[in-house]
């Protein structure tokens, strides 16, 4: 038997039952009830942890997966996210667009290596761009470096024509970069030049720009090649060209563009760093436009660092204003944000420095009395004055602008190449109305249970509310689309499931456009020359899960409504920006992934792509399971996914784990093909791995379904997740209902604490990762929101301050019974870690016996210590629900096979 951790690497591509996988110990007893305290040194954390074993006894004869040597640890490796995302080539088509065409190019990539290729709906055609052995021939010739067809380092591929693409290659042969001095640098130099020893000259690979004909495939370097424009992300350009507008030390100001095209070129052929001290060296003649801006009640972005320091040095930038457009130029709006009276959070970075720093920003929580408060803007260049559109309905009300509509999950714009993070186009923002006097933003309650679309007149300051929405949990919105006479488009829950409703100017619902007990995702395009839009929604179709995604159009008039992709798939459709086509990407998590080209009729035009999954399957990949069960009302549908050990036998018994995510965002369960790494791996193990949601878990159902859980955030999903397990287990005989986990990250990490606490007796082992624990030292705004918050009025009725209150993982620390790991980032400001070091101390003080684990300069994800957090949590499972409790300081699942020292 191998002692744990002393495990060999297989080769990938080995098909099972190939390995030779550490022997299992099955065991075939009545397990009687028993307990035992163990004091443990583990991992780089001290465990305090109480090893009991399940009280309820199995049938005699039973046989369970369990003892020392039962964890696969061979399969599971060879599994593990950080391998398997190697095994997957290209999974969706992803289009880019060329501009004022419906024509798009993209690229694939299989175990053939990489192909691109140009399709043209109109035509009907699909054709592959290159020929990739005559092209790894040609940039072989040309740059000396040897390429072939399955290895092609073409890079930032951009159309400069209707048939003409430009490319980078980049050389394995460095060059020296040409550094320009000042007059004082040089004279400086000049002083120093026998104190000092001579500078190295900076050098970079050299690149190889070239040109290429689609039609004639030929190919030719560009000898006189200038790099495309850079614009910089601050840079808000007016429709006109003539200005640009940015922040700086909390102000707004503005350069002509003649003035802005200096900075370009300065930042020509530069990334990063560099180009940003390019343009910092660049003389340009600014105008003020406000005075009156401090920090944290800034105009525009101020910029923040990863700590103070770097902060106070990111408000001396340009920053992005924020600002968006009238579209004849004449007037730009912003929203502005008071932070002044909003406390602070800190973390403290406390590796990569030689002395800890601090990072401070403000952080609003639930309940508070100091919170953000916005007011709305309009500046005239005109007469360069700034005015205020007055609307303050409601205290502590958010506010913002909406903006030209882009579409919902649609073309998303252009896809244009630009060096140094920046874009080869301006970044020109519209506001919604084609006319200036027309800016349309919305006002939200603090509650949130009342959203307003108003109108203002820029020139008067006059405000009309054009559509209220009510609600007494809370009301989301989208961003509408306004047509050429005035009317929006415009998504609502008001009778319980989401649909799209058209308005006139004057507030009057002119038409509905869909209705019925299913639920609209967004609106996606519209096409007013033809009379319809196209949209995304679900649970339409009979016999489908409900959560499957489908493409729809209907007409403006809210007549002729059409599935363009029908197919029990969940399908993640692109469309395009005159929404006569669309790419339609579709699977399930049980079936290959499908892209292919569709026309707004719902005719299949072209089957596109499928995807390469070969060397995956090669490894032994087996497709999970869905399932349904009944929430614990015995009525509502739930839904999940079953992931099983691909060495899998019917006969054993398995202890089964529940991934799990509360939402209310989403479920945290895949309908669409998704390697899913972390389940699937751990699975591998020796575990039936599950997700599964629950009521109020995800938007993408009746309104009552996604508030089921306001007011009571804490327990509204767990009595859902336990009766599910429950009913799998009456299914499966080879789930061992004694042995449950649970685990999640972010409000994963608050409910599988929260369940091992509701029901201590039937969750054995959680693992709990950035759980936001205590959510009233977690953000307002989705705490608020999800919970609920009370307004407080005086005699008059007027709103004096707000109430919050919430149920609280630290309040029930008394009920654990099983074996807990929290874990936190020590530097997340997302979920700050207070909340974890909270649930630890009620624990402490409740004499509990828990684990715990700090990941040192880690943000809420863990970022490059994920694969460390792999194994530990995977070996906390198997541990305490396997019981293969054997150890080695090494984890060479990660080091490699043999022992240091």
């Amino acid at each position: 038997m191998r002692v744990h951790g002393m495990v060999r690497h297989l080769a990938l591509p080995t098909p099972l039952p190939a390995p030779q996988r550490r022997p299992r110990m099955i065991r075939r007893t009545v397990t009687r009830s028993r307990s035992r305290l163990a004091l443990i040194l583990g991992a780089g954390f001290l465990v305090l942890g109480a090893m009991n074993e399940p009280a309820a006894a199995q049938e005699e004869g039973s046989i369970k997966v369990e003892g020392p040597g039962s964890a696969n640890f061979e399969l599971a490796a060879r599994f593990a996210p950080y391998k398997v995302s190697d095994l997957v080539h290209s999974l969706r088509v992803t289009p880019r667009w060329i501009e004022d065409t419906d024509r798009f190019w993209y690229e694939w990539e299989t175990s053939d290596g990489r192909h691109f290729y140009l399709v043209d709906p109109g035509q009907g055609t699909k054709t592959e761009i290159f020929d990739n052995d005559q092209i790894a021939a040609e940039l072989t010739r040309i740059t000396r470096d040897p390429w072939d067809a399955q290895h092609l380092p073409i890079r930032a591929i951009r159309f400069t024509g209707p048939n003409t693409i430009q490319f980078d290659v980049e050389s394995s042969q460095e060059e020296e970069v040409e550094e320009e001095e000042d007059e004082e640098d040089v004279e400086q130099d000049q002083e120093d030049e026998q104190q000092r020893a001579p500078r190295q000259p900076r050098t970079r690979n050299i690149v190889h720009h070239f040109e290429y004909d689609v039609t004639t495939r030929t190919l030719r370097e560009l000898e006189d090649y200038e790099e495309p424009d850079s614009h910089p992300n601050w840079a808000s350009v007016s429709p006109d060209t003539a200005w640009v507008v940015f922040s700086r030390e909390f102000n707004l100001w503005m350069m002509s563009y003649e003035e802005y095209e200096k900075i370009i070129e300065a930042r020509r052929g530069k990334t990063g760093d560099e180009a940003e001290e390019a343009e910092e060296d660049v003389e340009v003649e600014e105008i003020q436009l406000t005075t009156d801006g401090e920090k944290d009640f800034s105009w525009g972005s101020q910029g923040r660092g990863q700590n103070d320091e770097e902060t106070e040095e990111e408000h001396k930038k340009r920053q992005p204003s924020g600002t968006t457009w009238s579209h004849d130029s004449r007037y730009f709006a912003l929203t502005r944000q008071d932070r002044r009276e909003v406390d602070h959070l800190w973390v403290v970075h406390a590796v990569g420095n030689t002395r800890p720093k601090l990072e401070s920003y403000r952080y609003e929580m639930p309940g508070e009395e100091n919170v953000t408060q916005t007011s709305l803007h309009v500046f005239d260049m005109e007469s360069r004055e700034m005015s205020q559109i007055d609307d303050e309905p409601w205290k502590d009300q958010r506010m913002g602008i909406f903006n030209e509509f882009g579409g919902f999950g649609g073309f998303g714009g252009f896809f244009f190449f630009g060096g140094g993070g920046g874009s080869a186009e301006p970044r020109i923002t519209k506001w919604l109305s084609d006319s200036s006097d027309e800016l349309y933003f919305w006002r939200r309650s603090r509650d949130q249970h009342r959203v307003d679309v108003m109108r203002a007149d820029p020139a008067t300051g006059e405000v009309t509310a054009v559509i209220e929405e009510r609600l007494n949990t809370y009301v989301e919105h989208q961003s509408p689309a306004r047509l050429e006479n005035g009317d929006l488009i415009w998504w609502s829950e008001r009778d319980g499931w989401a649909h799209l409703y058209r308005y006139a100017p004057d507030g009057t619902v002119r038409t509905r456009l869909t209705e019925g007990p299913w639920h609209v995702d967004g609106l996606m395009g519209v096409n007013e020359d033809d009379g319809y839009a196209v949209f995304r929604a679900n649970a339409r179709e009979e016999g489908e899960d409900p959560y499957y995604m489908h493409t729809y159009r209907v007409g403006l008039n809210g007549s002729g409504l059409t599935l363009l992709n029908p197919g029990n798939y969940d399908h993640q459709a692109v469309v395009s920006e005159s929404a006569r086509y669309f790419i339609d990407n579709y699977s399930r998590v049980d079936t290959n992934p499908v892209s292919a080209l569709f026309d707004a009729s719902g005719r299949r035009i072209m089957d596109l792509e499928t995807a390469d999954l070969t060397a995956l399957e090669a490894a032994g990949y087996q497709y999970p399971e869905t399932y349904q069960v009944k929430a614990d009302d015995g009525v509502t549908d739930i839904y999940g996914v079953m992931y099983k050990p691909y060495d899998f036998d019917p006969a054993k018994q398995y202890p089964i784990i529940a991934y799990v995510y509360p939402g209310p965002q989403t479920e945290s369960v895949s309908k669409s093909f998704s390697l899913n790494q972390t389940e699937q791996a751990l699975a591998q193990f020796g575990f039936i791995v599950i997700t599964i949601g629950n009521r109020g878990g995800h938007p993408d159902r009746s309104k009552w379904y996604h508030n089921y859980g306001y007011g009571n955030l804490r327990d509204y999903g767990l009595a859902d997740k336990k009766a599910g397990i429950e009913q799998l287990a009456d299914r499966h005989g080879f789930i061992d209902i004694d042995r449950v986990g649970i685990y999640g990250h972010s409000g994963g990490g608050f409910m599988s604490t929260a369940a091992m606490l509701v029901y201590p007796d039937f969750f054995k082992v959680a693992v709990s990762s950035a759980g936001n624990h205590n959510n009233d030292v977690y953000n307002a705004n989705w705490s608020e929101k999800h919970d609920g918050v009370k307004e407080v009025k005086d005699s008059t009725g007027a709103v004096t301050s707000f109430e919050y209150d919430i149920d609280r993982n630290s309040d029930i620390a008394a009920n654990l019974k099983g074996h807990l790991l929290l874990t936190t980032g020590d530097v997340d400001n997302n979920v700050h870690h207070a909340g974890t070091f909270r649930m630890a101390e009620a624990l402490i003080r409740a004499n509990k016996r828990f684990d715990f684990f700090i990941f040192p300069g880690q943000r809420h994800g863990f970022g490059n210590m994920s694969n460390y957090w792999f194994w530990l949590r995977a070996e906390y499972f198997v541990k305490h629900l396997l019981g293969d409790s054997q150890w080695n300081v090494d984890i060479l699942e990660l080091q490699g096979d043999q022992p240091k020292g």
